[in-house]
């Protein structure tokens, strides 16, 4: 069976932990149509004294496994000897994980590694939310001449407490679609929720985001898993998962969708403009604002009053309907602007937001 129509849909467990499990997972997961089998052999861990992984031994077990039903094979790789290494085995796609991209060398040194070859590499996204280190991986990797270079997102590691292992900030992967639109970009809801009781709804909402794929991680005994066993789930439950997912159009051509979508997006349009011509008037008092505060040695930032706008504009646009993290995160970016505006007026030398 073909699991998501048009998707490309990749599945393994977190690592490689040996031969018999290897093919125990291949075997349950080749009826589902899979594009490639998944599995980590190095395991860049946090603590020392964590499972790092069983190294390249485990490269022969996951070959094998796919060999034994027909399956492309996948496997991340940190630094040139991986790269070489799994070159000799013939592994079939690998993946820099989101540790390595965030370090411009060795991303270099795995893109120098790289050619000549000819394998699709996976990109998965910075811990840190920096959309211009995800995409300067990607760069390299193509400078290199790697012939199929894919995205993955995978969440980022921010200062908030929130539901998941690795905030979704779907903005940021949205972005990367915008500016490179013809690169395939795939989910990975496995790490961005850190347990699997929430990846159903992450994984459907990238469907819905028209996300090129999914990456999961299902191991035959999550429990027992060495290595991520919250965030594994089964290959029952992968089954179940694709059954239930949906996927949805970019677009419709029946007249009546296209004709009330035309009418709401004027007038979206209309509003939209009028929220950029009432920020421009905030602006132009807020610069007023300053003139005073300059006359008389007043710092730009009043944490008084920044602390009394949060609070009656958190509480207005619950009111309202909106989200209180929504508002915050939107007055959060106005005062920063107010800020910038007050020093530019200061000096009258031109500054980026900070």
């Amino acid at each position: 069976m073909e699991p998501l129509k048009g998707k490309i849909v990749i599945a393994g467990p977190c690592s490689v932990e040996s031969l018999a499990q290897m093919r125990q997972v291949a075997r349950a997961l080749a009826p589902f149509g899979i594009a490639a089998l998944r599995g980590g052999v190095w395991k860049p861990r946090t603590r020392p004294g964590a499972f790092q992984g069983v190294g390249a031994r485990g490269l022969a077990w996951l070959k094998d496994a796919g060999r034994s039903v027909g399956l492309p094979v996948a496997c991340e790789v940190a630094d040139p000897g991986h790269v070489e290494q799994c070159l000799q085995h013939g592994i079939d796609i690998l993946w820099i994980g989101a540790r390595t991209t965030g370090s411009p060398f060795a991303v270099q040194a795995v893109a120098d590694a790289l050619k000549g070859a000819h394998v699709p590499v996976l990109v998965k996204n910075p811990m840190n939310p920096d959309l211009e280190l995800w995409i300067g991986a990607i760069e390299r990797l193509l400078a290199a001449g790697v012939p199929q270079v894919w995205a993955v997102h995978r969440g980022f590691s921010t200062w908030r407490r929130t539901a998941f292992r690795n905030e979704p900030l779907w903005r940021i992967p949205l972005d990367l679609r915008r500016r490179l639109p013809k690169l395939p970009l795939l989910c990975d809801p496995s790490h961005i929720c850190g347990s699997r009781r929430l990846i159903p709804a992450i994984a459907q909402e990238a469907l819905d985001l028209l996300f090129d794929g999914l990456m999961l991680e299902v191991h035959p005994a999550p429990a027992r898993a060495l290595s991520d066993a919250s965030q594994q789930i089964t290959p029952t439950a992968f089954g179940r998962l694709l059954a239930r997912l949906k996927i949805k159009k970019a677009n419709s051509r029946v007249e009546d969708y296209r004709d009330h979508i035309r009418d709401l997006r004027e007038r979206i349009d209309d509003l939209d403009a009028q929220l950029l011509a009432v920020l421009g008037r905030r602006m132009a008092a807020v610069r007023e604002i300053s003139r005073y505060k300059r006359k008389y040695g007043v710092s730009a930032f009043q944490p008084g009053r920044w602390k009394q706008i949060v609070a009656s504009r958190t509480e207005a646009g619950v009111r309202q309907g909106l989200g209180a993290d929504f508002v915050l995160r939107i007055f959060q970016h106005v005062h920063e602007e107010a800020i910038r505006q007050q020093e530019q007026a200061g000096d009258g030398a031109p500054r980026e937001p900070s």
